[in-house]
């Protein structure tokens, strides 16, 4: 059956914290987006920081399953056999036999992530924004900052497969 690196997830997962400390960090795009956004720092105190960090925890955890499903190949060898690879026919065996661990890098996680990135966090970002009438500055720096982190998050997801040689289905 499919294995799933929940430890991989989980530390993928903070990256998305990380980033936004440095990101978001008032010397780098912090203030712009302030700006941008139509934030006050009298805003941002209304806010209960501390459920803000554990729903997106949570939510950074959403994100890691999909890109895991992004990065590696494999799943989808898997869900071409109904997801039961008892049930499926011997060359399925062979195929997970000779790419099942196939591609199984940072950079090949990172560069389907970074692709994601444009060309599919780009496009919701920016079709929410204009319609919310926010300018290009906004749109290119939440923009940037998901495809940054995002690409970090699926490197570390298919690049921990190869580390930890975790494999998805163990062929007969």
């Amino acid at each position: 059956m499919m294995q799933i690196n929940f430890l991989a997830i989980l530390f993928a997962a903070l990256v998305p914290l990380l980033m936004g400390f440095i990101w978001y960090n008032p010397k780098v795009f912090g203030k712009i987006w302030m700006k941008e956004s139509g934030l006050t720092e009298e805003k941002m105190k209304d806010t209960s920081m501390g459920m803000v960090f554990i729903v997106s925890i949570i939510l950074s955890i959403m994100i890691g399953f999909f890109l895991q499903m992004v990065t590696i190949h494999q799943f989808g060898a898997l869900g071409m056999v109904g997801g039961d690879p008892d049930l499926a026919k011997p060359s399925f065996a062979a195929f997970m036999h000779d790419y099942g661990t196939a591609f199984r890098s940072f950079g090949h996680g990172a560069l389907h992530s970074f692709m994601t990135g444009v060309f599919f966090v780009f496009p919701l970002i920016a079709i929410n924004a204009m319609f919310e009438r926010k300018s290009w500055k906004y749109i290119f720096i939440n923009t940037g900052y998901w495809t940054i982190t995002i690409t970090l998050m699926g490197g570390i997801i298919c690049g921990w497969y190869a580390i930890d040689g975790f494999n998805l289905v163990t062929p007969k």
